[in-house]
């Protein structure tokens, strides 16, 4: 799978962005930023499978591919 649309790589990254920021986060905080990490998360499979169904393409192989595509582009934004 070659063609990933970019709207996809920048969900995967959003989402990404959104986990790493519950490092040492304490409680409330931490649920807070869970449900934000879990919001977009949602976003980005509700998307991988629209793309998926649109395209008659194997969700987790677009999934696989977005991932891939994310992991290329940007360091772990954890590490940021």
């Amino acid at each position: 799978m070659t063609d990933i649309p970019d709207e996809l790589i920048r969900l995967e990254r959003t989402a990404e962005e959104e986990r790493a920021r519950l490092a040492g986060l304490p409680g409330d905080a931490y649920e807070e930023q869970r449900r934000r990490f879990c919001t977009a998360s949602d976003a980005v499979r509700a998307a991988i499978t629209a793309h998926a169904e649109a395209t008659g393409a194997d969700p987790r192989e677009v999934e696989r591919a977005v991932r891939q595509a994310v992991r290329q582009t940007q360091e772990d934004p954890a590490v940021e």
